[in-house]
């Protein structure tokens, strides 16, 4: 970029040396206040209709949203409706609050305590900018200036309310000092103290103190000494509630709330996957799960992050993009080979070990949690690894393939994404595997056969095999005795053409492909040369099916696949 970067006024940070914040940790939930019918909808193309907004507060409420800013009823008839829709058609159930949004400005107020009547609680929230920026381009005015408009909005939303609280009315007070973070901190600290005075706020009847940041101008952590900061120097520390309004200009929202929270705030107004103005505000489904993930209930229900999603696509018009955290169509999948055998491996760790723990490496959240599903996490492209076609093969469909074959098998489904030159699906994946090993039927075809089994007297079994095997337009009778099907079927085919290989590995279980129970067995082969050949074998009879593996086997090897 050219030197037109030089036009720019870098922040100025701070001095606060003995910051305490960096030694702290968040182990409770702050108290969450949704301004998605606010800030959210304001922000939104088509902003949502009457039914839209009703559906979307229902489902905060389901989610366990208490606070939920329902709009800024004095700025348009429409909003003024929606929020006397909620108020008359009892919608809002008796433990949330409902919060409204109102400039500084005498009629605007007038207009607000009309719109709230007759609601059991609600937060009035009023706001004036601050910022240095602001008085000096917008009010051409100082500190005072500034400071004179939130203290005459505080009186006289203090006298209007007399009549509402006496009416049986739970009314609380918010003020946002606009622009917060590019206000002067000492500034912002005797406004806020002016207001507090103003309303009569007291350790019992607090007021909310939201910080915004309106427009994100700095990094998180000089953000969290500004609030450090603040609450230090605020005389009525007591009376107040400390919130934060984060918004997403620096990329920054989740780390500047949770930065503030470790600086003190106790509070965070969010939307639903970070909807608002420009690049949107704090996410709250990300906030509230970051918590989760470090053991600490952040008291909101997200178990069903898949149908608050389609209600926020459905009512907002916007979409969760596939990258967004815990919410995003692709945040449980692994391309990459070795995350896929990672996953792989705690997943059987967690199997095994019987933790109750949740340790998979690649993913910081279970996503049966969030109603997630295990199946998409593992997706096969050319980037896929080894472990990563066993896995879709173990999960999907039940096919534990024993760990010196997952090479093999994985250059197979490598191979095919090279040719494709695209991701492919599971069943895919199962096609090849099915292609490859169990429809492995020629040249050799086992065509008749027969087990006969006697114990002698010291207790041993001994198994005689005899069978018809075709080879091309050949077709060879052979018996064989030994210990088991396995043995008496090598010691059958000794002597014959077929006879080049030495068994080196069984495994066998069981799988269920569709409404059948079948034994699967995978067999390991050595020809003389030193090289390895799988086959596979599956059938309802357990003593058939390492005979149809080791057939594969010889199959595979002779006709070089």
């Amino acid at each position: 970029m050219k030197k037109s970067f030089e036009k720019y006024i870098p922040f100025v940070p701070l001095k606060l040396e003995d910051r305490r914040w960096p030694d702290r940790r968040v182990s409770k939930a702050p108290i969450w206040c949704s301004v998605d019918l606010r800030d959210g909808n304001q922000a939104l193309v088509d902003p949502m209709n009457l039914q839209e907004k009703l559906e979307y507060f229902h489902t905060l409420v389901d989610i366990g949203v208490k606070e939920i800013e329902i709009g800024f009823p004095s700025a348009s008839e429409t909003e003024y409706e929606i929020c006397r829709e909620l108020i008359d058609g009892g919608h809002i159930p008796d433990d949330v609050t409902i919060q409204v949004l109102v400039q500084a400005r005498p009629h605007l107020i007038q207009k607000t305590f009309e719109a709230i009547k007759g609601a059991k609680h609600v937060i009035f929230h009023f706001y004036n900018s601050t910022s240095t920026l602001q008085r000096k381009v917008v009010f051409h005015t100082d500190v005072e200036g500034v400071k004179k408009i939130a203290v005459d909005a505080a009186r006289l939303i203090y006298e209007l309310s007399r009549s509402a609280i006496e009416a049986g009315m739970d009314l609380r007070y918010e003020y946002s000092p606009e622009s917060f973070m590019g206000t002067e901190m000492d500034a912002a600290v005797d406004i806020c103290q002016a207001v507090i005075e103003a309303v009569h706020a007291t350790p019992e009847k607090k007021i909310i103190l939201n910080l915004p940041t309106t427009v994100e101008n700095c990094m998180p952590n000089y953000f969290a000494d500004e609030i450090e900061y603040f609450i230090r120097k605020l005389p009525s520390r007591e009376s107040a509630i400390i919130s934060l309004h984060p918004h997403n200009d620096r990329g920054c929202g989740v780390a500047t709330a949770e930065l503030g929270l470790l600086a003190g705030a106790e509070r965070i107004e969010a939307t639903l996957f970070g909807n608002g103005e420009r690049t949107g505000n704090v996410d709250m489904v990300t906030l509230a799960l970051n918590l989760y993930t470090q053991g600490v209930d952040p008291e909101l229900d997200f178990s069903d992050v898949n149908k608050i999603r389609d209600m926020y696509e459905r009512c907002t018009k916007m979409k969760v993009g596939e990258r967004q955290p815990y919410a995003g169509e692709l945040v449980f999948t692994a391309f990459s080979g070795s995350h896929q055998d990672a996953i792989n491996k705690g997943t059987a760790y967690m199997r095994e070990s019987g933790t109750e723990f949740w340790e998979i490496p690649y993913l910081p959240i279970d996503p049966a949690d969030v109603g997630r599903q295990y199946e998409p996490i593992i997706r096969i492209n050319s980037q896929s690894g080894k472990g990563g076609a066993a896995y879709v093969m173990q999960h999907n469909f039940g096919f534990d393939l024993p760990k010196a074959m997952h090479p093999e098998f994985g250059r197979i489904v490598q191979a095919e994404t090279d040719a494709v030159g695209r991701e492919i699906t599971p069943q895919r994946i199962y096609e090849l595997f099915k292609a490859n090993y169990i429809d492995a039927a020629a040249p050799y075809q086992l065509l008749r056969h027969s087990f006969a089994e006697f114990t002698d007297e010291d207790g041993r079994s001994h198994v005689t095999f005899a069978g018809t095997i075709r080879h091309h337009d050949t077709v060879f009778q052979v018996q064989g005795s030994g210990n088991g099907p396995i043995d008496s079927f090598f010691n059958a085919i000794h002597g014959q053409k077929m006879d080049q290989f030495t068994f080196v590995d069984y495994k066998e279980h069981a799988v269920s492909v569709g409404s059948d129970s079948m034994a699967v067995a995978y067999i390991q082969l050595r020809d003389k040369g030193g090289q390895d050949h799988f086959g596979v074998g599956i059938s309802h009879n357990i003593n058939l099916a390492p005979l149809k593996g080791i057939l594969s086997a010889i199959n595979r090897a002779v006709s070089g696949t």
